[in-house]
């Protein structure tokens, strides 16, 4: 998908967010929707980095901390010409890894305690080059972006939900008519939280194969690359993770795959199809 297609998925998310303020609020919801929207743009541009990193506890390391962790990152950024990320690890058994941040000055890459101690030195590159191609490419802003709308409309569409069932929004006015459309707020607010997770699935997948295909160029071991995801996929089940639907898409590996529910609107492509074109890149 190109960025141009990105940026229309991400003008809908944002309109999605409009126009679930409009329902709930007529035209003073969808401008208050819409002034939130800018918002959380401006807010997830500075700070959205520093929030993921936090929801999931990861702590950051030097060198002599990891010194294995540290080395592989350092001789990735400087074949693929980038900057040194800051550096984290999540204190989780759980295996996933993720890169956030702004731009490539002002990266991170966090990784899981079980990653690390779980991997052989070829599937940690593999992993690795992966999250330094999401950094190469700029899919790191847009991916936590669309972390922050999307749990916003799920957030807005929880409040609806339970509104409308409660007559929050209906009533009566003076003449004895319902105020609002109560079973209207209630589809939307049934349908909006799944248009939004569709839509994370559109810009999420196709930029997980090109930051497959960039960390098996990096790494120089598209092998290495498919045997880690195929640990990730087993691990994701055996030790799920806990994590938050809408800030699932930024992980290597889905941590709710290992939830039924959860892969009928997985954010990420089969891993099945990620190893076989790895395979046929080796």
């Amino acid at each position: 998908m190109n960025y141009f297609k990105t940026t229309v998925l991400l003008v809908v998310l944002t309109l999605l967010l409009v126009w679930i303020g409009g329902m709930v609020g007529g035209q003073h919801g969808a401008m208050y929707a819409f002034g939130i929207a800018l918002c959380m743009n401006f807010f997830s541009y500075w700070f959205s980095d520093k929030i993921v990193l936090r929801m999931y506890g990861a702590q950051e390391i030097s060198e002599s901390e990891s010194p294995a962790y540290y080395k592989t990152v350092k001789e990735l950024t400087e074949a693929a010409g980038l900057p040194m990320p800051r550096m984290y690890v999540i204190p989780n058994q759980a295996m996933n890894a993720f890169a956030t941040g702004r731009n490539a000055t002002h990266a991170a890459v966090a990784v899981t305690q079980g990653l690390l101690g779980s991997l052989t030195h070829e599937e940690l590159k593999g992993v690795l080059g992966h999250e330094l191609s999401h950094i190469k490419n700029h899919d790191i802003l847009i991916s936590t972006i669309v972390a922050t709308i999307a749990g916003a409309i799920m957030m807005l569409s929880n409040m609806a939900r339970w509104a409308a069932l409660f007559g929050g929004y209906g009533g009566r006015n003076e003449e004895g008519g319902n105020r609002g459309n109560g079973f209207a707020i209630l589809f939307m607010a049934i349908l909006a939280p799944i248009a939004a997770l569709l839509i994370q699935m559109a810009i999420s997948r196709s930029r997980e194969y090109a930051a497959d295909k960039g960390g098996a160029l990096l790494s120089k071991n598209p092998q290495g690359l498919a045997n880690a995801l195929l640990k990730l996929q087993q691990a994701s089940i055996t030790r799920p993770m806990e994590a938050g639907q809408s800030t699932a898409h930024l992980f290597i590996v889905s941590p709710l795959s290992g939830r039924s529910f959860a892969t009928l609107f997985s954010t990420h492509p089969p891993i099945e199809e990620r190893v076989k074109r790895l395979r046929a890149m080796a």
